[in-house]
């Protein structure tokens, strides 16, 4: 029996698709579970909290002296400390003499001279805190970003002498120097990119190290002198009009970029959070006052990380 075209042409329609379905049949589709999970990227961000120890070589900026126009560091003439303590409150333009009475001293019985200026300036230890941020890019390793900041205080002193009476015998002159607090405050924005690797393979609990660059955004905030219950604002600055002295015309702010290093434990609480606790040295440039160059500030903290 012959067929005709169209039947041939049925004819093979209906043995491919057997062949396919026999085909399918023989060879099962794997299970979904036996296929490859594909692993997803997970963003993770932070909170940051730690203490900060800032090198003192930034420190001088508070001295006193204060800088003029150009952003070069003030005479002894020219200084805050002596335009305020000498000629403004003084007496020095033929004005009450304020730093006598706050001496409790007779007008113009004290001395202030350049050995008298700040020389121990320092930082005192803050608290620095951020947001962190980290991209992994293998299982262990990760790209981080971390954003901070701390408000430092500075505190140093400088000194007066009482002047002697002629013909006086009161013994409260026989220590006539007298020593007084200086203070400051500055505000520091870092900013840091890096690379941060997980060491061991343990479950739980592992060390961690991170390296990378650093960027520092100093702004000088406040410097002031006390003088018993006289408080002098260096910042308010003096009065050019009665003043032969330059005062000051811009806030002492600048951007550094340096390094950083960090060294601690990683604790995977659960599989949403993780608890590093960590050690971070910098190598920062302070860009404020004069000469300023890289110098080595300390971090300890504690930063937690939520995995979104």
């Amino acid at each position: 029996m012959k067929l005709d075209t169209g039947a041939k042409a049925l004819f093979f329609i209906l043995l491919f698709f057997t062949g396919v379905n026999l085909y399918s049949q023989g060879e099962p589709e794997p299970d979904a579970e036996e296929l490859p999970v594909q692993p997803k990227t997970k963003i993770l961000t932070g909170l940051y909290v730690g203490s900060y120890f800032a090198n003192k070589y930034t420190a001088s900026t508070y001295n006193g002296y204060g800088y003029d126009v150009d952003g070069n560091r003030n005479s002894f003439i020219n200084s805050f400390m002596y335009q305020k303590i000498k000629n403004e409150y003084g007496g020095g333009y033929g004005q009450f003499d304020q730093i006598a009475q706050a001496l409790g001293v007779d007008q113009k019985q004290w001395e202030f001279n350049e050995s008298d200026m700040p020389t121990n300036m320092r930082y005192v230890p803050a608290i620095l805190l951020g947001l962190n941020f980290k991209i992994p890019v293998m299982k262990k390793s990760a790209i981080i970003f971390n954003l901070s900041g701390t408000k430092l205080s500075v505190e140093g002193n400088f000194t007066m002498s009482l002047l002697r009476p002629p013909g006086s015998t009161n013994p409260a002159f026989n220590t006539n120097l007298l020593t007084f607090p200086i203070k400051g405050s500055e505000q520091r924005l870092l900013i840091q990119l890096g690379f941060q690797h997980i060491f061991g393979s343990d479950e739980k609990l592992n060390f961690f190290g991170e390296i990378g660059f650093h960027g520092t955004l100093a702004k000088y905030n406040s410097n002031t002198i006390y003088i018993n219950d006289l408080t002098i604002d260096l910042t308010y600055y003096v009065n050019q009009t009665i003043n032969p002295a330059p005062g000051p015309t811009k806030t002492p702010v600048g951007f550094g970029i340096g390094a950083f290093a960090g060294l601690g434990v990683n604790m995977e609480l659960n599989p949403k959070f993780t608890v590093q606790i960590l050690y971070s040295p910098s190598h920062e440039k302070v860009n404020i006052g004069t000469n300023p160059t890289l110098k080595l500030q300390h971090g300890v903290g504690l930063r937690v990380y939520y995995k979104i």
